[in-house]
């Protein structure tokens, strides 16, 4: 539905013309569908601060409604536009057609920022999850080397070929899983549906409820950075974005509606790792420990996925020109070798935040991003009406634009909400890049680093004319 054919000329695999080693083959539908799955959800852990927030009435209304409001506008405006420019730079060359390079670049940096940001939880869930079974991960010298071999060893499987992280993220992901699926089944004669329905209205933390649902169903946009390794992008792409959507709204209820009502309410026990303790509960310390093991391999897949999304954005991003050449290096196996190693480090930088700061600061930057991405999606419709599109939303350009103000209202709630602290570091952060894209341009004209374009990625007219820092590459 809403497909046209459309043949996008990219970057060749190889200079020489060769074809792909096999550590570089592309991503089939299966394995782009896990990687989505873990760059968005990675399954339900960490929602358990929903139900600590608000009770499981709106824990559960909240992920019914939002993937509506929220999941659903955004994957759609990622299989157009992904699709439209099927490269490494994804979101960012979106916003560059629209509004210019420079804010193509203000795109990058705050999504890429924001990507570390959300990378940097999955080392404390993971160690959240496993430091009530080992309580010396609880903090100290224990725990800050258990992150740095956790990192150290899951960017050696980015580096390893992405085509590596898609299989990996199946095998994790069907791990991860199981212990729910047996955890709901062993819950069905507990069940108390009346708990379903408990609310306090008068008792809800406001911020930390849309902020976590939030942060649990955002992220769609990622893949779009993967779209040059994917195989047949024009058709895969949508189709993945499809099913991982019904996938991850799943994952998050099955449990939730298993976990609020087959055990009694206590909000103030729904933190971090509650699930492993529902799972005693109802199951025994064989299930909990099931249910731990589970999250370390979930913690796996999502850092792998989202390391990868961002490793090949800083090389897109170097293709066009934004950043220094270096970047757009690949080691043997194809994988960008710098982004990733920059990546890491960033992680290791923020790993010592807490869960609730990670998302309070991650979320600002990406909806500060997402405002952008909407922007960029209507003015394309608007400015290049006729451009091929191998996937097109199948609204008009009026009814793209009412698709998207609830979730614009959405956008502002979770700005307004956030609290004085963490806006001053996000915008502090935002105000970096305002200043860093002019700073690479000084550096670039006096040639200190080499920055280069490659001509064979062509902007949506083919006509690779250059551009001023606010021209738009689609005049």
């Amino acid at each position: 539905m809403g497909e046209e054919g459309t043949e996008y000329r990219r970057l060749p695999d190889r200079a020489d013309g060769a074809s792909l080693p096999a550590s570089r083959q592309k991503l089939s539908l299966v394995p782009l569908i896990f990687i989505i799955f873990y760059e968005v959800s990675g399954g339900p852990f960490g929602i358990e601060d929903n139900v600590r927030a608000a009770g499981p009435l709106l824990a559960i209304v909240g992920f019914l409604v939002l993937p509506i409001v929220w999941s659903v506008p955004e994957a759609l405006i990622t299989a157009e536009l992904g699709t439209m420019f099927p490269e490494s730079s994804g979101f960012v060359v979106w916003v560059a057609s629209a509004l210019g390079p420079y804010w193509g670049f203000q795109q990058g940096w705050m999504k890429w920022l924001s990507g570390v940001i959300d990378n940097a939880l999955y080392p404390v869930l993971f160690l959240d999850y496993l430091k009530s079974g080992v309580p010396a991960l609880g903090g100290g010298a224990p725990r800050a080397f258990a992150v740095v071999g956790l990192t150290a060893m899951l960017t050696l499987l980015n580096y390893r070929g992405l085509t590596v992280v898609g299989w990996v993220a199946i095998v994790l992901g069907v791990f991860s899983l199981l212990p729910f699926f047996v955890m709901g089944l062993i819950a069905l004669p507990e069940l108390q549906p009346a708990r379903w329905l408990v609310v306090d209205i008068h008792n809800v933390n406001w911020n930390l409820y849309l902020n976590t649902l939030f942060w649990n169903l955002n992220y769609w946009d990622s893949v779009s950075t993967l779209s040059s390794e994917v195989r047949n992008p024009g058709k895969t792409l949508p189709k993945a974005l499809f099913y991982a959507v019904f996938f991850v709204v799943v994952c998050y209820l099955y449990p939730l509606l298993a976990g609020t009502g087959a055990v009694p309410l206590d909000r103030g026990q729904w933190t971090d790792g509650y699930f492993a303790d529902i799972a005693k509960l109802l199951g025994g310390a064989w299930l909990m420990w099931w249910m731990q093991a589970a999250s370390a391999m979930s913690n796996m897949g999502m850092f792998v996925a989202e390391m990868s999304s961002d490793s090949y954005q800083l090389l897109g991003m170097a293709e066009r020109g934004m950043l220094p050449a270096f970047f757009a290096k690949r080691s043997q196996y194809g994988t960008p070798l710098v982004g990733i190693l920059f990546s890491a480090s960033g992680v290791l930088l923020l790993s010592t935040m807490s869960f609730q700061e990670i998302v309070a600061a991650e979320n600002i930057l990406y909806c500060v991003g997402m405002l952008l991405e909407f922007l960029s999606f209507v003015l394309l419709r608007v400015r290049r009406p006729d451009a091929p599109r191998p996937y097109r939303v199948p609204l008009g350009t009026s009814g793209c634009v009412a698709m998207l103000v609830p979730a614009t209202v959405l956008i502002l709630t979770v700005l307004a909400l956030s609290t004085l602290k963490v806006a001053l570091v996000s915008l502090g952060a935002v105000a970096v890049g305002l200043v860093l894209q002019p700073a690479l341009r000084f550096i670039e004209k006096k040639r200190w680093l080499r920055f280069t374009v490659n001509s064979d990625l062509p902007g949506i007219d083919d006509t690779h004319k250059p551009t001023a820092p606010f021209e738009p590459f689609l005049a």
